[in-house]
């Protein structure tokens, strides 16, 4: 035996030394095949059986299946040896052209049930986009194409993605391509090539320019619109645990302010809500004041509740397939239902994919019968949703009833045509139906396609809010822990006016409400739509003024205006508020002095924080030196009780807005 082996050494020595270039070009051609070999030229298969003679590595799984004893295969491996050296080379007998590259998410880690029971293959997606040459959608290609590479290695860990987003579940789903010589097409890995998507340039955001320093003097009247809105803050969030800083038009300093539950006083008497208003230094200009202005609506008892009709409008078009759209969108309505009482009722319409009613009218403790029709729908189709709007009034209007609540809930990506050309007309169609009873409160998914400024302008005319999902706990927030205010109004056509005093007052800004702003006259015209307050709800507005003689007057005086006569009176200014009584069309009036010498709380200096950081993101210049860290610290120290971890979660987006601003 030992002169056996030694003959065979002696035959391996004298072989011929291999051409290193040789050598690295069958390397690179092997790894090239075997790149190409790993997925099929044909569209995935719902079978999991080949068909037979399906090609060279058939035959290869043939010979090892025949090749079954530990002899045989050791025979045939030391042969193999021999002929071919230490390596082998798989023949590429002819040049393909390009293949389907699929796209396969990394498979979750199975539990002891799952390894028992073998998974049924996936079904395949619904959708109505053109197929591309390499088997991507219209949507997705453009999604693809439109990532940023870097060369940079070795990557950086991926940034955390929100909850049911499309990125964390599909992590290569917008990763780049690589084409290789012969046409194969090989998916580069966060692991070779960092990748950031680019904004989206199909997104919309209603705003305006920031509103600028006045000269109290010359306009001493500001009159503007509540809002209760928080989409922004949302959709704030959701690009910054993406990497990116948001777009600077996404960024409503007011809906940031008013995300967040405050603890104001509650109203006494028979006002719906309280009045309070706090005078304190401004954070980043110690030569001017911040006006905090908060309005706090009452909570009726949970028996006082009147009857609550439901009609939800869902967006099932093609674009809402991805995690963080149709799927989150269920699962989020799931959430809301044992909020809702025997007395309420449910119905759901839906548009494109899954046309026409999905649900009649049906009462919210056959929950049951609900969740079945929710979890019936399924994306794919056009987006044209004119008869589902009518029909989601018309059922309204028949689920109508003496001393209830009707409302329309449109769930959408934003991506929606809502079949009605003309803005306006939409508007007015939407405002009438108001005006009849029934409101419209918009629930934007997902992100890519966001409609934001039509998504604002349907709820503003509509009577509703528009607020903005791209988490269960967000769902968690706005549709079970605030909604009721969310869902009962308590007051309609808010409208707030502000007379500031030019002896105390020299200049004013408000901060935030761009959107919102209403002409002096508007006030009091009870035919001017305003903003709706919700029951429990809080609304918060800011004001920097700076007083006569201050060093941060940034204006001079005209030499043709009179200075204003000195007073003793201490008020910098006067409140005045308006609103209806729901179902009232004649308003009332409220009015409140703006005097200093309160002591702020810890709420009025976190909303103070939170404008600042909204002003951050704007690159505000009346924050002048005032950075993050600043913000930060003021965050931190005036966070106060925080039960559900939304201010904590405010100061680490501060953190992180601050890292990728540098």
């Amino acid at each position: 035996m030992t002169h056996d082996l030694d003959a065979l050494k002696s035959a391996l020595r004298s072989l011929p030394s291999p051409d290193p270039a040789a050598k690295s070009a069958a390397v690179a051609l092997a790894l090239e095949n075997f790149d190409r070999l790993q997925g099929s030229t044909d569209l995935t298969r719902l079978s999991p059986d080949r068909p037979p003679q399906a090609g060279f590595l058939n035959g290869v799984r043939r010979m090892l299946t025949t090749l079954k004893t530990r002899p045989t295969l050791a025979a045939t491996t030391s042969a193999a040896a021999l002929l071919f050296g230490v390596f082998v080379v798989l023949p590429n007998l002819e040049r393909p052209g390009p293949v389907t590259v699929t796209e396969i998410a990394p498979p979750a880690r199975p539990t002891d049930d799952a390894l028992a029971t073998p998974a049924a293959p996936p079904a395949a997606p619904k959708t109505d986009e053109p197929a591309l040459t390499d088997g991507t959608t219209a949507k997705r290609a453009a999604a693809s194409d439109s990532a940023v590479m870097t060369d940079t290695a070795p990557a950086p860990m991926m940034p955390s993605q929100p909850l049911g987003s499309a990125a964390a579940t599909r992590p290569f789903a917008n990763a780049p391509r690589q084409a290789v010589a012969d046409g194969t097409v090989r998916l580069i890995a966060p692991a070779d090539r960092t990748f950031l998507p680019a904004n989206p340039d199909t997104e919309a955001f209603a705003n305006a320019p920031a509103n600028p320093v006045i000269v109290t003097a010359e306009q001493p009247v500001s009159t503007f619109s509540v809002d209760v809105d928080t989409a922004s803050y949302a959709v704030i969030r959701a690009s910054l645990n993406a990497g990116q800083l948001p777009p600077r038009n996404a960024v409503r300093v007011e809906e940031m302010v008013n995300y967040f539950p405050y603890t104001y006083p509650a109203p006494t008497g028979d006002a719906p809500f309280a009045t309070t208003v706090t005078v304190m230094p401004t954070p980043w200009n110690p030569d001017t004041n911040l006006v905090h202005i908060a309005l706090q609506g009452q909570m009726p008892a949970i028996t006082d509740r009147p009857p609550l009709n439901l009609v939800f409008l869902i967006d099932t078009s093609g674009s809402m397939g991805e995690p963080a759209k149709l799927p989150l969108l269920i699962q989020s309505l799931s959430l809301m239902l044992p909020q809702l009482r025997a007395q309420d009722r449910i119905a759901i319409v839906a548009y494109a994919g899954s046309a026409g009613e999905v649900l009649p009218p049906t009462a919210a403790s056959d929950r049951n019968t609900i969740l079945r029709a929710l979890n019936s729908l399924a994306s794919g189709g056009s987006t044209a949703g004119a008869e589902g709007l009518t029909l989601a009034y018309q059922i309204a209007d028949g689920m109508a009833a003496d001393g209830s609540v009707n409302r329309v809930i449109l769930a959408t990506d934003g991506d929606f045509n809502l079949g009605i050309a003309d803005p306006d007309a939409l508007k007015t169609f939407i405002a009438t139906q108001a005006d009849k009873g029934t409101y419209l409160s918009v629930l934007g998914f997902g992100r890519g396609n966001l409609d934001d400024a039509t998504m604002q302008a349907l709820a503003q005319n509509g009577n509703g809010t528009a607020s903005y999902i791209d988490t269960l706990s967000e769902a968690q927030k706005v549709l079970v822990d605030q909604l009721t205010g969310a869902l009962f109004p308590i007051a309609n056509d808010v409208k707030v006016q502000v007379e500031w005093n030019p002896a105390q007052v020299a200049e004013y800004r408000l901060i935030g409400y761009e959107t919102r702003a209403l002409d002096r006259k508007d006030f009091n015209n009870d035919h001017v739509d305003a903003g709706e307050i919700g029951a429990g709800l809080q609304v918060t507005a800011l004001y920097e003024v700076t007083a006569p003689g201050s060093p941060a007057l940034l204006n001079d005086p005209l030499r043709t205006t009179t200075t204003p006569q000195t007073t003793d009176s201490p008020e910098l200014g006067f409140l005045r508020l308006r609103y209806k009584a729901p179902g009232n069309t004649t308003s009332t009036l409220i009015e409140t002095p703006v005097t200093p010498g309160q002591t702020p709380t810890d709420d009025a200096r976190f909303a103070a924080a939170i404008a600042a950081f909204g002003q951050l993101l704007q690159h505000s210049p009346y924050l002048q030196d005032w950075n993050y860290d600043q913000a930060i610290a003021l965050a931190t120290q005036s966070k106060g009780p925080d039960p559900f971890g939304y201010r904590s979660e405010a100061i680490t987006l501060m953190r992180l807005a601050q890292s990728l601003s540098r």
